[in-house]
């Protein structure tokens, strides 16, 4: 059994600048976690269920058509939880179809809170950090087409490492 999460890459130059400045904010994680948008958070993945999984991603992917995501300003999950994320200003209903998609194949897992799409940039670091990312990144914004989704596995040294890429060839 190993750890895996879904998630959707932020493409360079944008993911190279958040995952840079999330090392600024004191994130240990930083280059750890690629910059991304979560469609299935880590989850416990038996052995011989990944083929069925990676068939059923495979299948998400031919259901759904590329799309425009924008990213713009940033929001909190303060005094909830210790984050601070960059807002996906436009291309949520996407995220969350894809999300209940990529959930209800073989690999089903209940949330912890609601589904809310969201590039993290600080993470449990101190609060003049959280601070310093809330303000730091209200002005950033990235516009680019999403056209596939990852599967990532969470190493031993608390790395995700990419194991496979699904298109969105739909319609």
């Amino acid at each position: 059994m190993a750890t895996y999460g879904v998630s959707i890459s932020i493409p360079p130059p944008w993911g190279d600048e958040l995952q840079s400045r999330r090392e600024d904010y004191g994130d240990p994680l930083a280059y750890a976690i690629p910059p991304h948008v979560t469609l299935l958070p880590p989850t416990q993945v038996e052995d011989e269920a990944l083929p069925a999984f990676e068939e059923h991603l495979r299948l998400v992917g031919e259901r759904f058509a590329p799309f425009e995501m924008l990213l713009r300003g940033t929001g909190t999950f303060r005094p909830i939880s210790p984050v601070v994320f960059v807002q996906v200003a436009s291309g949520i209903p996407w995220c969350e179809m894809l999300e209940q998609a990529v959930r209800s194949g073989p690999v089903e897992r209940e949330l912890d809170f609601p589904y809310h799409p969201h590039v993290t940039v600080a993470h449990a670091v101190a609060e003049h950090h959280l601070d310093e990312a809330f303000d730091g990144l209200a002005h950033f914004e990235a516009r680019f087409e999403v056209a596939d989704f990852h599967l990532y596995r969470h190493g031993e040294d608390s790395v995700w490492r990419p194991v496979a890429d699904f298109a969105l060839t739909g319609t």
